[in-house]
């Protein structure tokens, strides 16, 4: 089963409340077994445009834990000060597991 991963772009306007946020998302980000992966102030983006000025990736056991963390009660009550101090687009996306090799080709690309 591929991991599941939480993406954030944040558009930041009040640092004191994404740290209030930040102290009361973690509880529930460990009861979920969240794993922070990157928080970037400065992606460098290669193509397209870029909302927000932090993204965050979290990684979850699989889609479905990343989606429960996000419907626990715990998440639920931490949102709405994330809400009020930055403007978020957030996803969820399924990690990526390769297909095993067939027998016999260990080692061949």
């Amino acid at each position: 089963m591929p991991k599941g991963y939480v993406i954030m772009t944040e558009a930041i306007r009040d640092e004191e409340g994404m740290a209030a946020y930040g102290k009361a998302s973690a509880a529930s980000m460990v009861e979920g077994g969240a794993r922070v992966r990157a928080v970037d102030p400065c992606p460098q983006v290669l193509e397209g445009e870029w909302h927000g000025d932090r993204t965050v990736v979290v990684e979850f056991a699989s889609v479905e834990a990343a989606r429960a963390w996000y419907e626990s009660a715990g998440y639920q009550e931490a949102r709405p000060l994330r809400q009020a101090a930055a403007v978020t687009n957030a996803v969820i996306v399924a990690g990526f597991d390769p297909p095993a090799r067939a027998p016999g080709q260990e080692g061949t690309r």
